[in-house]
């Protein structure tokens, strides 16, 4: 198809046939007004064609133009369903976790494991009782006693002898009411 005969209406249903090798191609009006004439033609030919060229070369600036314009626009249109794509994705991933859920085998599964964590609760329940229990006999055994009471003869030998008042801490001072040198380092 000859591109000067070409119809570029935006209606008409030969639209798009550009060649891509036509794409590439630079529009400047000011050089179609300076081109000089080819030999043969007569002046109004050239005229007309000169005419017909700034008007086809308008055309393409136009076209361009709107074609930059629905680019935007697409992106734009993107850029808004991108969200509502991702939102999509979301309701299905949840529309899928709500499946799995309901499923019989989640279902046993779920059973089984809260089954298996109140039988681990219990014996943990029964396992502290039981070394509860134990520590009780050990601190009445005779073993016990006996070791509590030489850690209360040296606790007195360092505490400073104070054996009516075992509880109580020593004086920050020392022994009696007496003040600390001030000589002594902390």
């Amino acid at each position: 198809m000859d591109s000067a005969g070409q119809d570029i209406n935006l209606n008409s249903p030969n639209k798009g046939l550009l060649s891509d090798s036509m794409m590439d191609v630079p529009v400047d009006t000011a050089v179609a007004a300076q081109t000089p004439a080819v030999e043969g033609l007569t002046e109004a030919e050239e005229e007309e064609l000169r005419a017909e060229l700034i008007k086809v070369e308008e055309e393409i600036v136009t076209l361009r133009q709107v074609l930059a314009a629905k680019e935007r626009r697409c992106g734009e249109l993107r850029r808004k369903l991108g969200p509502s794509a991702s939102e999509g994705l979301r309701q299905s991933l949840s529309r899928s976790w709500h499946d799995v859920q309901v499923s019989s085998a989640y279902k046993r599964t779920q059973e089984t494991l809260s089954q298996a964590g109140q039988k681990t609760s219990a014996a943990l329940s029964t396992m502290g009782s039981a070394i509860s229990r134990k520590l009780g006999d050990m601190r009445n055994s005779a073993t016990f006693k006996s070791l509590e009471d030489r850690v209360g003869t040296i606790k007195s030998k360092v505490v400073g002898g104070k054996e009516n008042d075992s509880d109580s801490f020593p004086s920050p001072t020392g022994s009696g009411d007496k003040p600390l040198p001030d000589h002594v380092p902390f």
